[in-house]
């Protein structure tokens, strides 16, 4: 059963996430210093993922790979612009470095190393294709109700694997028919275990919702602008609408701050409250920034363009534009 957006285009097109149709480029959370013990490259990397780029590098360098800091792991099949930081002793080594997949933009200094996580958002740039005037007055009138209203920040396909492999081994594993030794598989596991509950969470609160606009409940838990966890004791509906205050979903686990009163009704049925790993809070709804468009009407070829924050999904406002899941790049 698909999605459910708060405001749907019902738009079809066609999208096959390529290389030359898919561009990201990374907004980093600070200014840098462009002075300190720390050297961070600006980068291009184009049909490979961010973990394939750090082997390249680590390979290069003949170094650990903790030893190089990046911010978020971005997709395999597109062109990405992002930033990676280095011990600065590495400078003139990294000045001769050359690969094909991998451009380095920029050499930037800094007194801090890039964690994951350092980052503001992401700015994306997308072909849709079989695109009239029609189809692109109907995606731009779209896009502007979901910046109004936001958008349901569900995790995209690609959290899942190829046909949804992931989430079975992940519940194999959950339910202890499963055994995993590799704690890097076992932790993503569980976070995609995670993710698929959070994400029928959501789809209920938005079939909950109606005129488009999200319906908050007593109990609800929201981020603050300084990412700090609260339960406001009456609906904060001025703030949430002046984005000032985040609406978040759970991630199942221990230690993670949980919803009350009627809020916590809805989300006890997408809840693990035995689950023995961390868990966490997810914003719920994102504000897609910056819209912009042009049409080859020849070509019938529309390149969009937006930002969103971090940890959210170009994909996933595709599906509000298309009112159907994509789920596969082919």
């Amino acid at each position: 059963m698909r999605r459910i957006y708060l405001n749907e285009g019902n738009v079809d097109f066609d999208f096959t996430q390529t290389k030359d149709d898919f561009f990201v480029t990374e907004i980093p959370n600070r200014e840098f210093a462009n002075k300190g013990k720390y050297l961070i490259l600006k980068v291009k990397k184009i049909e490979m993922t961010t973990w394939d780029m750090v082997a390249v590098f680590r390979k290069y360098l003949n170094i650990d790979v903790t030893e190089i800091g990046y911010a978020g792991l971005k997709d395999k099949h597109a062109t990405t612009i992002q930033y990676l930081s280095f011990d600065a002793r590495y400078s003139n080594s990294l000045k001769k470095f050359k690969h094909k997949q991998i451009k380095i933009l920029e050499f930037i200094k800094d007194n801090k190393s890039i964690r994951m996580g350092d980052l503001k958002a992401n700015r994306f740039g997308i072909n849709l294709y079989n695109i009239d005037n029609i189809k692109a007055g109907k995606i731009e009138k779209t896009f502007k109700k979901i910046e109004k209203n936001g958008l349901a920040n569900y995790f995209g396909y690609q959290r899942f694997g190829t046909k949804g492999d992931s989430i079975l081994q992940a519940r194999s594993m959950i339910e202890g028919d499963l055994h995993i030794e590799d704690p890097k598989l076992r932790n993503f596991l569980i976070s995609v275990y995670q993710s698929e509950l959070f994400n029928e969470w959501l789809k209920k609160r938005v079939e909950l919702s109606n005129d488009g606009k999200f319906k908050l409940f007593e109990g609800d838990v929201y981020m603050t602008e300084d990412e700090k966890y609260i339960t406001p004791k009456e609906i904060p509906l001025k703030d949430f609408l002046a984005q000032k205050l985040f609406i978040t979903g759970l991630l199942p686990g221990r230690d993670v701050f949980r919803a009350r009163s009627k809020a916590r009704e809805i989300e006890r049925e997408f809840d693990d409250e035995f689950l023995p790993f961390k868990g966490h809070r997810r914003v719920a709804i994102v504000y897609p920034l910056d819209f912009a468009m042009k049409l080859n009407a020849k070509e019938q070829k529309l390149f969009i363009e937006f930002t969103l924050p971090k940890a959210s999904y170009a994909t996933v406002l595709l599906e509000a534009l298309k009112a159907d899941e994509i789920t596969t790049n082919s």
